[in-house]
């Protein structure tokens, strides 16, 4: 599984402004093949900071991902509100069991 989490650095004013592009992008990507989730979240203690975390079923799928109509509808909303800064971290996962299960 391909886990990315990944963060990106605005302003309060500028993820309001991206609020509908973010649910069409969160909504529109849960429903790609290959996607296990896909989740946006602002941190509650930096209204500055939002989150993503994504889980993939492989490199192929993350791929596709990157082609779809509602990611390149996505960059063009961060194009008409540049965030500070973007980070994007891939991780190549295998889920275990909790310690003690």
């Amino acid at each position: 599984m391909i886990v990315v989490n990944a963060t990106i650095e605005a302003t309060e004013e500028t993820i309001a402004a991206m609020k509908s592009a973010i649910a069409v992008m969160e909504q529109a990507s849960r429903a790609e093949e290959g996607c296990h989730d896909y989740t946006f979240s602002v941190e509650l203690n930096n209204p500055n900071v939002l989150r993503i975390t994504e889980a993939w079923e492989s490199m192929d799928a993350l791929s596709a991902h990157f082609a779809t109509p509602h990611m390149a509808e996505f960059q063009a909303a961060m194009a008409a509100h540049p965030p500070k800064s973007v980070n994007a971290k891939f991780f190549d996962a295998t889920e275990v069991a909790p310690p003690g299960a």
